[in-house]
């Protein structure tokens, strides 16, 4: 079965997405492998946004990536990155269909509510980093 890293970020956190996120999943038979509430840390946000690091955003969006709690999972699946990536819609929220996780509940382009791995290497080194081996 094929895994992918979730995190619902600090503004679904805040605004109490979690629950509704979590059915969402649980609808399309997604399994929930592993789950943590935790705040990211600087050390942590810096390394997973590193791709984006020469961005005029990057300071912004580690600040709040780090401001509150978020939440990390592991869902299990056939196909799970690509279901995922179809659930949670555009990146920029503002763009994203209605239906989507990120059009129904996202705010601007950077408070998107949610993350999601995008490839099988990226789920494996996600997930590696924030659950360890």
């Amino acid at each position: 079965m094929e895994q992918t890293l979730i995190i619902i970020k600090p503004d679904g956190v805040k605004r109490k997405l979690v629950g509704e996120i979590l059915q969402r999943f649980e609808r399309k038979q997604l399994t929930i492998r592993q789950l943590k509430v935790a705040i990211m840390t600087r050390e942590l946000a810096e390394e997973h946004y590193a791709h984006v690091k020469q961005f005029d955003f990057f300071e912004d969006m580690i600040t709040y990536m780090t401001s509150s709690e978020v939440v990390y999972l592991i869902l299990e699946g056939t196909e799970v990155i690509k279901t995922v990536r179809k659930m949670i819609g555009a990146t920029n929220s503002l763009k994203a269909e209605p239906g989507t996780i990120r059009g129904d509940y996202g705010g601007d382009s950077s408070q998107n509510v949610i993350h999601a791995s995008d490839s099988p290497e990226s789920a494996q080194i996600e997930i590696n980093r924030f659950f360890g081996n």
